[in-house]
């Protein structure tokens, strides 16, 4: 196919041409994955790594639950709160 029929295709064969261009990027993303993997099994401290990474992963976890697991204060308690506080300071 030259670049001119690319240019006047369809848009069935934009898709084909898309989606092959997406299984191309994952294939060589995932290759490049691969090979990381192997170089990291062949080190000498590879269980330490991984348990790092263990470390890492909980501590994450641990911070994505906190941020959208907590509930936040209500409005209103938070306003009786500092009403509370102003009182106790205008009593001293």
């Amino acid at each position: 196919m030259t670049r001119e029929a690319g240019r006047h295709g369809g848009a069935g064969e934009q898709a084909v041409l898309l989606v092959a261009g997406a299984a191309d990027l994952a294939l060589s993303t995932l290759g490049s994955a691969v090979g990381a993997v192997r170089g990291l099994l062949r080190r000498s401290d590879a269980a330490e790594l991984a348990a790092q990474a263990e470390q890492d992963l909980s501590a994450r976890g641990r911070l994505v639950l906190d941020r959208y697991a907590a509930v936040p204060p209500a409005h209103l308690e938070i306003l009786a709160r500092h009403v509370l506080a102003r009182k106790s300071t205008d009593d001293d």
